[in-house]
């Protein structure tokens, strides 16, 4: 009879509201929101012509006409598959050969070379670009200079506003992401293949060849599909050294597309469209290469230790060629940045130039108008992308992860979206749907705040499901057997042990959203400058010696924002 009355009683008792699905909803809703929507608009706007004030847009197929149909277009699209190529190649080939030495021979001093590699990955592309044009111009790069002068040669030898040149900046300043990722392969190998074709008589070379390389394939080729990608949509040095001289690929086409006169947004979006495809293709391929690596695997629950492979005296010669490296990528681009800001007008190193050192350059950095609002807008739009990044893709997570709703895997490929929008579309993409779907964001900062959540949103996912894979269910379980509600389960349980990828992904979209410009190039306005776009107006102006003073303050802000954050990484059981 109590039994029944207590049966009776809690059907009466309304249900408590369980606050789990409004929080699901609205971040699966905010997911589609951005991921989508802005690519549905920018596959329309690629069917209308340009509006002017005397005429309204009308449905065409000229845009794709023009993009796909022309002569022009099929040069662009090799002079962009050529420069994609190349840049991939060169930023593969020192990579991948920098790691085989840090990792499988006993170089000195490896572990200094290790941490000093990966400097220039906070350096902004837009900087790393200038100072090599001022080391390789060939009216005023020092480094011509100084060999026209030291040979005796009447022409420059190097020439960096060309296509080799273009291969050469970009190359250069992503080799340390090449760098990376074969260092994780080779460490990840068991040696014990490689030690017995040493053992058979094979030499260094061989081993390298016909063993370590062959293991190392799956890694090889995703390497490359990813500096592919990233080199298609590279911004930064296709607009500084290949427009200059008529040289254009397809993200520098869209920005001309985007600011002629009337704007031709609908030939950008082709234009777009084209590149996307480019990218989902090589996204693809790369995420088929992972679901397969495991017919190369190597490692096993057997422990190893690699045996390092004896370079004798030559082992000097690998150590000069990290410390050239590390002068390539580092050492004389802040160098000649920092001889820049110390100059009144630029001038190449000599005794005569010495004379005229001045702070001018700095005093009129610190009194730009636009300095404060332009570092305050930076500090606002990182922070705050990241933190709503990490919250909104540790929900996401948990629901791929840990329950069994229907559908799951697709918003997983949705919140990924964004990782095949080159950065440059993106920012068309976003700008075309807020100027026809008119809610009060465009030309302020939450334009630019969405489309840097959306651009690094995948980054974010994928550190959280590194994490929320390794919490066990049980642990969530026992919470609700306890009598906590989801929310209480979820940031009392499952969001501490998910710190470690919190903190790091949180760490890394703050550095990246710091050093964006190819999303924010076409959506900024007066007033939502950020430092990277103040950077690329100073270029414009032809204010070099500003420039040069601004982009050493950056360099030095940022390295210093990164050993912050390495060590309050570390206070959070982040280990890099």
């Amino acid at each position: 009879m109590r039994a029944a009355m207590t049966t009776a009683t809690s059907a009466a008792l309304p249900r408590r509201f369980d606050w789990q699905w409004v929080v699901i909803g609205i971040c699966v809703a905010f997911t589609v929101y951005i991921a989508v929507i802005p690519l549905a608009f920018l596959l329309w706007q690629s069917f209308f012509t340009p509006q002017t004030a005397a005429k309204a847009a009308e449905f065409t197929l000229g845009n794709y006409a023009t993009a796909y149909a022309s002569s022009e277009t099929l040069r662009l699209f090799w002079t962009s598959l050529k420069f994609a190529f190349g840049a991939s190649l060169f930023s593969f080939v020192v990579g991948t050969t920098l790691a085989w030495m840090n990792e499988r021979t006993n170089t000195p001093f490896k572990t200094l070379f290790f941490a000093l590699s990966i400097i220039p990955l906070i350096i902004p592309g837009v900087l790393f670009t200038v100072a090599w044009i001022l080391l390789g111009s060939p009216k005023i790069g020092i480094i011509n200079l100084a060999l026209q002068d030291v040979l005796g040669l009447e022409q420059p030898p190097f020439d960096v506003y060309s296509l080799w040149g273009m291969i050469w900046v970009d190359g250069l300043h992503y080799s340390p992401m090449a760098f990376l990722l074969m260092t994780a392969a080779f460490r990840a190998m068991d040696p014990s293949l490689e030690e017995s074709a040493t053992m058979s008589g094979a030499n260094i070379f061989q081993v390298a060849r016909r063993v370590t390389l062959k293991l190392a394939w799956p890694a090889i080729l995703a390497t490359l599909l990813i500096l592919f990608v990233r080199a298609i949509e590279s911004f930064e040095v296709p607009a500084l050294l290949g427009l200059p001289v008529g040289i254009q690929v397809f993200t520098s086409s869209i920005y001309q597309a985007v600011h002629r006169y009337p704007s031709q947004i609908g030939l950008a979006s082709a234009y777009g469209m084209t590149l996307l495809v480019i990218t989902s293709i090589g996204v693809y391929f790369v995420s088929r290469l992972s679901s397969r690596g495991n017919r190369y695997a190597t490692m096993t629950g057997k422990g190893f230790r690699p045996r390092k492979i004896d370079l004798g005296p030559w082992r000097w010669l690998a150590a000069a060629i990290f410390a050239g490296y590390f002068v390539l990528i580092v050492a004389l681009p802040f160098a000649v940045l920092l001889w820049s800001s110390f100059q009144k007008f630029y001038s190449v190193p000599s005794m005569q130039a010495l004379h005229n050192l001045t702070l001018d350059p700095y005093r009129f950095i610190f009194t730009y108008p636009n300095l404060a609002s332009s570092v305050w807008n930076t500090l606002l739009l990182s922070f705050g992308s990241a933190t709503l990044i990490m919250l909104v893709t540790s929900v996401i997570c948990w629901i791929v992860v840990k329950t069994k709703l229907p559908g799951r895997w697709l918003l997983d490929n949705v919140a990924s979206l964004p990782m095949v929008f080159p950065g440059l579309v993106l920012g068309l993409a976003i700008m075309i749907f807020y100027l026809n779907v008119d809610i009060g964001v465009y030309g302020t900062m939450w334009i630019m705040f969405i489309a840097y959540v959306t651009r690094f949103m995948p980054y974010g996912l994928r550190y959280n499901t590194t994490s929320m894979l390794q919490i066990h269910k049980e642990l969530e379980e026992s919470a609700a057997m306890s009598g906590a509600s989801w929310a209480t389960t979820f940031f009392r349980i499952i969001v501490p042990l998910l710190k470690p990828g919190l903190v790091a992904g949180w760490i890394y979209v703050m550095i990246v959203s710091i050093r964006e410009l190819s999303s924010s190039i076409l959506l900024y306005s007066p007033g939502t400058e950020v430092i990277s776009i103040v950077i690329w107006e100073l270029w414009e102006n032809g204010q070099y010696v500003e420039l040069s003073a601004l982009g050493v303050l950056f360099i030095l802000a940022l390295f210093v924002l990164v050993m912050l954050a390495q060590w309050l990484g570390g206070k959070f059981g982040v280990r890099e």
